[in-house]
């Protein structure tokens, strides 16, 4: 899975990296995206997961992408654009109401086979609905609705299991494996410690260190005001980099090591940290704000949200480096 510009990674430098790891299938969300990646990987398969826009097929034809069909619509308009000579995956609804057919319109495309040969089905999905939490029964209640589903189509490959998905189990592995968040790092088994490594550190650098006393505030509206003598470091990031506004008073970022509270609002491209504990808080030192033991989950715990929304709104003003 290496949508949303490969959860804020880098997708033109992300896709060729799994390439050379050994993946030859990927899924995106729109056309842009496959189309990135299809500039980079002439010989993979890309899928479309958010289906097929109306009017779409030719520009997905033309650069060899397959959407990923969840409407009767859609197969329709596929089908006589493609006439059994393009791919395309078929996506059931198990539950999340979201995206793709009822159980009930897959069986009937099933009875149609004129139909479903025109459409190229190649590929059988559908996703979970609460896979990081192993003991919720509609975890059971889906699988059962999957396996109902490729009951219908013998002999297609079919794919359930997302990131959190692969941990519960075989009975949910069956052909393709579809991990997005734990490829880059994130826990996709929040119930227990994290199996994956760590993949995304994001710094920036301090540019000031003041001296305040006490009852100075600090940043729009001086939310905070300093209980005592305090240093503060300013960094050269904020909301328009991605950074969540809402960390403002609430997160953290490591100065040698030593975490360090943001104080007053994050502002547009401006955070300012309390670095009283910090020795090597100084103009041009680093700040990590994620990594080490701020993991990107425990970054989106501080901002009230989770950590795919801290990656995926990484912003364009990084510099990415990448580390093979």
């Amino acid at each position: 899975m290496v949508k949303a510009d490969a959860y804020g990674c880098g997708l033109a430098a992300v896709a060729p990296a799994l390439w050379r790891a050994g993946c030859r299938t990927f899924f995106v969300a729109h056309l842009s995206e496959g189309e990135t990646v299809r500039a980079r990987l002439p010989e993979a398969a890309i899928y479309v997961l958010n289906g097929l826009p109306p009017g779409a097929g030719p520009a997905l034809a033309a650069r060899g992408l397959r959407p990923v069909l969840g409407s009767a619509e859609e197969i329709v308009e596929w089908a006589a654009l493609a006439q059994g000579r393009l791919p395309a995956a078929l996506h059931v609804d198990t539950g999340m109401n979201r995206l793709g057919l009822p159980l009930s319109e897959a069986r009937a495309l099933a009875e149609d086979p004129a139909r479903l040969r025109a459409a190229g089905i190649d590929l059988v999905m559908s996703h979970l609905v609460s896979a990081e939490m192993p003991e919720d029964p509609v975890n059971a209640r889906q699988i059962a609705d999957f396996a109902a589903a490729r009951a219908l189509f013998p002999g297609l490959p079919a794919s359930l299991a997302n990131s959190s998905g692969i941990f519960l189990g075989g009975e949910v592995h069956h052909d393709l494996l579809r991990p997005g968040y734990a490829l880059f790092g994130g826990n996709p088994t929040p119930e227990a410690e994290n199996p994956m490594r760590p993949v995304v550190r994001l710094a920036a650098e301090i540019v000031q260190v003041r001296a305040v006393e006490a009852g100075a505030g600090a940043g729009y509206n001086a939310r905070w005001t300093a209980p005592g003598p305090r240093r503060l470091a300013t960094l050269s990031i904020g909301y328009a980099d991605g950074y969540p506004r809402a960390a403002s008073e609430r997160g953290r970022a490591l100065v040698g090591g030593v975490p360090c509270p943001i104080v007053g609002l994050v502002s547009m491209d401006l955070v300012i940290l309390d670095v009283t504990e910090a020795p090597e808080a100084r103009r041009g030192a680093e700040a990590v704000l994620i990594g080490g033991a701020l993991d990107v989950d425990a970054v989106g715990r501080a901002a009230g949200t989770i950590g795919y929304e801290i990656l995926t709104r990484l912003g364009s003003r990084y510099v990415r480096s990448y580390v093979e």
